[in-house]
């Protein structure tokens, strides 16, 4: 897949908010509905290497489907990571394997909220949805 699907609920309230407060409030908010990993799962195997905080990112399969949850300490990366499952967990392992993130990011405006070594942490986060 190599265009961008339409927004998914969480990634359209990114990209609705009007002016860098309104941004950042709804990236925040966005980290509530994060599937969160259990505190038991916060392991050195589902931690993400690269991010300025702390990541895990921890990975179910029911039906040959994989399903993921996970945590960050940091509001601001937890709601990002939100918008990211939010896609990743809605499409099927191939289409996952080749979905184009970063053209998503852009398209919500998350972009905007990630300093260059948050960025880097989001692209391992990115790495490891599409390897799975």
């Amino acid at each position: 897949m190599n265009t961008a699907p339409d927004l998914l609920p969480l990634a359209q309230s990114v990209a609705d908010a009007k002016g860098w407060d309104s941004a950042t409030r709804a990236v925040m908010m966005a980290g509530k509905a994060l599937p969160i990993v259990p505190p038991d799962l916060r392991n050195d195997e589902n931690a993400v290497p690269g991010c300025e905080s702390p990541v895990w990112l921890n990975i179910e399969t029911s039906d040959g489907k994989a399903k993921f949850s996970a945590y960050s300490p940091s509001k601001i990366i937890r709601g990002v990571l939100a918008v990211l499952l939010e896609i990743a967990n809605s499409l099927n392992d191939p289409e996952r394997r080749s979905f184009d993130f970063s053209i998503y990011m852009e398209k919500c405006q998350l972009q905007r909220h990630l300093s260059q070594s948050r960025g880097n942490g989001i692209q391992g986060v990115i790495k490891r949805l599409q390897s799975i």
